[in-house]
């Protein structure tokens, strides 16, 4: 491997992993098609999409520690909300991830595309009143909770995904969890998410360990970097950009697949 190919994965970790700890997403919906389709512009490698989402589902196990760690004070994490959506994600991406072996890549993309796309709707919901609540009187449906974290594991698992990319939807818009507490719990529940499809993709030989340690070491320095970031920028600024960080994702994937 030469040098110009080790540091495209590294900055393309790094970039993912910085946005990733900004808005509490794992990051695959941005490094997915960046290794997808980034590499070969350049000449090297082609990865295959059963290689990208065990690249994927490793690098987002280590992203999402940096994340949690930078907002581990503060009240920003919600115990009751992790305990509940965390077990269930988990349950549901240790499935998918081992099922994904089963899949074609076209079937793998197709499950990428279709929760892209419900991600980008939710996104476009106004979320009125959501950032009043105080941290302290946050409420919402634990089962309910529970059976979406469940639903979103199994997709998730299947293309390497943590599934934050649309737990944050789900928890802005159906859960009605603050914005920046949603960031933090989600990159809490990313990385219990991340255990099973990871598990997953590495006892089904998905992973190719060269790229995905060079992506390690990038999500280890950025993902705090951009937590620290999103601390500090307007809720909805992040909001905005995550919505069109999805919606353009969205688009590019179902273009490569209509």
């Amino acid at each position: 491997m030469d040098f110009s190919f080790i540091l495209t994965i590294f900055l393309i970790g790094f970039i993912g992993s910085y946005i990733s700890g900004m808005l509490g997403i794992g990051g695959s919906i941005i490094k997915y098609p960046m290794l997808l389709y980034i590499p070969p512009l350049f000449g090297l490698a082609a990865f295959s999409a059963h290689e990208v989402s065990g690249i994927s589902a490793v690098q987002v196990f280590f992203a999402t520690i940096g994340g949690v760690w930078a907002y581990r004070k503060g009240g920003y994490l919600n115990k009751a909300l992790i305990l509940y959506m965390g077990a269930s994600i988990l349950i549901g991406s240790f499935v998918g991830g081992y099922g994904s072996k089963l899949m074609s890549e076209g079937g793998i993309n197709l499950v990428y595309g279709i929760l892209a796309l419900i991600a980008a709707i939710m996104m476009f919901i106004p979320k009125k009143n959501v950032d009043d609540i105080p941290f302290d009187q946050v409420k919402f449906n634990k089962w309910l909770a529970a059976a979406l974290a469940l639903i979103v594991g199994i997709g998730a698992g299947i293309v390497g995904a943590a599934g934050a990319f649309l737990l944050v939807p789900i928890m802005l818009v159906v859960l009605k969890i603050p914005t920046r507490m949603t960031i933090a719990s989600s990159l809490a529940i990313t990385f219990i998410s991340s255990i099973g499809s990871t598990v997953g993709k590495i006892t089904t030989g998905q992973v190719d360990y060269f790229p995905a340690a060079i992506m390690v070491v990038a999500s280890l320095i950025a993902s705090p970097l951009g937590a620290i970031a999103g601390k500090k920028i307007n809720t909805k600024i992040l909001q905005i950009i995550l919505a069109i960080i999805i919606f353009a994702t969205t688009i590019k994937i179902w273009m490569d697949i209509l």
